[in-house]
């Protein structure tokens, strides 16, 4: 169970160990998407935390602003009650309910207040798709408000978006690659995915998946989520199906596609992250969302 206890920093317990939290949006009437990443680790020394930053900010089909760096030094005290890396920042406002996040990269950026729309939707340790990923967490679908700077132009955002808190220690000399979808329908209902691909898997049969439809009322763990997915030649992401087994007993399942609006790929060291923002349909609903793709560098 997910408790205001688990907006703290979690211990850092290995080198290779990652406490992060993630804020996307998308408003598809303004053309505007958004993706904020701040995360935490042991400094390269094993004394102390050593930060993270990464943004990405998408006007239309163009990313305007990308921010992408590690090994930033930590200020002492900081941890998610109050975060500032890189121009990005992250404050708490009350535990599991409510945040701000905003960037800051020159002519570009936002200032955004996310409202959690209902409970989280929780990744357990114990979760098959944690324990080959070594990643545990929870999402939650937020309301989001505020002001997306981009150039010299400045439009308010009243749209819908995601924000996820994970940590652990993942071993990406076992792993090809991640997938991980949060898309938002009007203020009742999101989904919240994660797939796995192991090193050597053959197919996607082989990735462990976790999914969760996140609702005001509670978030309802899906039995049985599957992910279609069409790249194109270089190997993006460009339209993807949905089905959602939410138990045994369905008769049918929660069926879904989705299409690109925007994409951009971002060199992370050893990793690549494929970042692309999607309308999304389930079951005649119609909204938005991210799908992002993390995977090891071509060497």
């Amino acid at each position: 169970m997910i408790s205001p206890a688990h907006e703290r920093v979690v211990p850092l317990a290995g080198p290779g160990f990652t406490d992060a939290v993630t804020f996307a949006f998308g408003d598809a009437e303004a053309g505007l998407f958004g993706l904020a990443r701040l995360g935490l680790s042991p400094g390269a020394d094993g004394a102390g935390r050593a930060g993270s930053a990464l943004a990405v900010l998408f006007s239309g089909r163009e990313p305007v602003a990308a921010v992408a760096r590690g090994g930033l030094p930590v200020p002492d005290g900081g941890g998610w009650d109050s975060l500032a890396l890189a121009g990005l920042s992250a404050t708490l406002s009350e535990p599991l309910r409510r945040w701000a996040v905003a960037l800051d990269a020159g002519e570009h950026g936002f200032d955004l207040r996310f409202e959690a729309l209902g409970p989280p939707g929780e990744l357990p340790a114990d979760a098959p798709v944690a324990l080959a990923g070594g990643m545990a967490g929870y999402e939650q679908a937020c309301a989001v408000t505020g002001v997306v700077r981009v150039g010299g132009r400045e439009v308010t955002v009243d749209c819908g978006g995601q924000r996820g808190h994970t940590w652990g220690e993942p071993d990406w000399t076992q792993l090809e690659a991640t997938r991980n979808v949060a898309a938002w329908w009007g203020s009742e209902l999101g989904l919240a995915l994660t797939a796995v691909r192991p090193a050597g898997a053959r197919s996607h049969a082989d990735e462990p998946m976790w999914a969760a439809l996140l609702r005001r009322d509670g978030a309802l763990g899906v039995e049985e989520p599957r992910l279609s997915t069409t790249y194109d030649g270089d190997g993006h992401q460009r339209r993807a199906g949905l089905e959602l087994w939410l138990d045994d007993h369905d008769a049918h399942p929660h069926r879904g596609s989705g299409e690109i609006l925007c994409g951009s790929t971002l060199e992370l060291g050893q990793l690549q992250l494929d970042c692309a923002f999607f309308r999304w349909r389930l079951d005649g609903r119609t909204g938005v969302g991210r799908y992002d793709i993390l995977r090891r560098a071509a060497p």
